[in-house]
């Protein structure tokens, strides 16, 4: 997977690019009205039918956070009033930061001592009051579980399982799931201001991280953070098992594990890293800038990767799987085919991967690459299509890779794209502002999910 590259959008290549489906449109989901900065829309997995959207949350003049939540829709089709959980008090919002992710455990329905469902939050810490041990704005994975109430969840989490040091207020990433294999994945961007200024993107050896005030990175000794290798990666962790304390506590490699070396996860024994000397073990790619939603193919396992450019390329990165670990998106020597800020010179990267599918930043309105899905639901025409889009100008495109190289057709452009999300039944949505819309088709299957085929 090292050699495929569209080297713009659709590439005019000789290949006859994929028509978009005449049957294919986006309509408004009737009832779901008066949504709050939404950022994501998962499934928990269980056979309820039920989607949970994500919101952002909103920073108020008083600096106080509202509604940093998820919002349940039933089978119905009904958005119901009580939030599935709302923590605002532990978050803080505004710009890339907030609540901004979902992912719920592969065993939702039946893990815990209770019985009781256990799912996972990604958000921007409020600081220390908030969450112990952190700054405000610094990556925090927690988990939760569900009451007796299925759709009402403890606001109060169980264990903070990780957090990660931010440099800046943008490129967090966010987007987190759950493999095929039971570990839980989560995209981080390389911590923001711009040109990756602390080079954490290529940086695998937490003792390399550029020294306080080198260049334009952070001032302070907290630039030295070991956790701050982690950003720019994939991570991939074992949610299931934890570290216990080490003697001495450098001695084992998990980057972002407490002062006596303990974690409340462990690493999966295949991760690149795993035990070995001047890396992070939780690691499993690197070379991100930001990936703004990545999903994994349900049919196939493939990752699929929308990495926001800086100021020359938007891109779209697949990974087939299986999948070799430790391999470079090629942030920031590259961006999208080329060296960094170039439309001409090929990246010169040895080994990196290059995009699939990738669009100039600042043509046409484009500036910001919002990742998608490959679409299998039931809409026939849309099935091995991958569908993304990009949120400043809004437009959607179809993928298809017609037995050769990957091409993209315009669907259409409606507002700023959010993000993309998939029903338990494959049906895919896309957020417009506040505005929640799903792709409706000619179908030849009658899925119980509520809503209107």
């Amino acid at each position: 997977m090292k050699t495929l590259l569209v080297v713009a959008l659709a590439l005019l290549s000789t290949a006859t690019p994929a028509q978009v489906p005449d049957d294919v449109s986006l309509e408004p989901v009737p009832g779901v009205t008066g949504l709050s900065a939404p950022l994501g829309l998962k499934h928990a997995g269980d056979g309820s039918g039920r989607i949970f959207i994500v919101q952002q949350g909103e920073r108020q003049p008083d600096g106080s956070v509202e509604d940093a939540s998820v919002q349940v829709v039933d089978s119905n089709g009904d958005l119901l009033p009580t939030p599935f959980i709302d923590v605002s008090s532990l978050v803080t919002s505004g710009g890339e930061r907030g609540l901004l992710d979902i992912a719920f455990h592969p065993e939702y329905a039946s893990v815990g001592a209770d019985g009781e469902g256990k799912f996972y939050l990604h958000f921007s810490s409020g600081g220390p009051g908030d969450v112990p041990d952190t700054a405000p704005g610094d990556t925090v994975v927690a988990e939760f579980n569900v009451t007796a109430n299925p759709n009402v969840a403890n606001n109060a989490p169980n264990r903070i399982v990780l957090t990660v040091s931010q440099d800046f207020s943008n490129h967090n990433g966010g987007q987190m799931r759950f493999g095929a294999d039971g570990y839980l994945y989560l995209g981080l961007g390389d911590g923001g201001s711009a040109n990756d200024p602390c080079n954490r993107a290529q940086t695998l050896n937490p003792a390399n991280l550029l020294e306080p005030g080198d260049g334009t990175c952070l001032s302070s000794a907290a630039a030295l953070d070991p956790s701050r290798a982690l950003l720019g990666k994939m991570l991939r962790v074992d949610i299931d098992n934890t570290t216990p304390a080490v003697t001495p506590p450098d001695g084992n490699n998990l980057c972002a594990a407490d002062d006596d070396g303990s974690a409340e996860y462990a690493i999966p024994p295949d991760n690149p890293f795993a035990g070995m000397d001047n890396r992070c073990g939780e690691v499993l790619h690197y070379g991100l800038r930001n990936p703004w939603r990545w999903s994994f193919d349900r049919a196939t396992g493939d990752m699929w990767i929308g990495d926001v450019g800086q100021n020359t390329w938007e891109e779209i990165d697949l990974l087939q799987s299986p999948t070799a670990a430790a391999e470079n998106f090629g942030w920031k020597p590259c961006e999208g085919s080329f060296e960094r800020g170039s439309t001409t010179d090929a990246c010169q990267l040895a080994g990196s991967i290059l995009p699939i599918l990738q669009y100039r930043t600042g043509e046409d309105g484009n500036r910001s690459v919002t990742g998608g899905y490959r679409y299998r639901g039931p809409v026939l025409s849309l099935r091995g299509r991958y569908i993304y889009g990009d949120y400043s100008s809004g437009n959607i495109w179809f993928a298809d890779d017609d037995g050769g190289d990957w091409q993209s057709d315009l669907f259409q452009s409606i507002g700023n794209i959010r993000s993309f999300g998939e029903d338990e039944q494959g049906n895919l949505y896309v957020y417009s502002g506040s505005t929640l819309l799903r792709f409706e088709g000619d179908t030849d299957l009658i899925f119980a999910d509520g809503f209107e085929g």
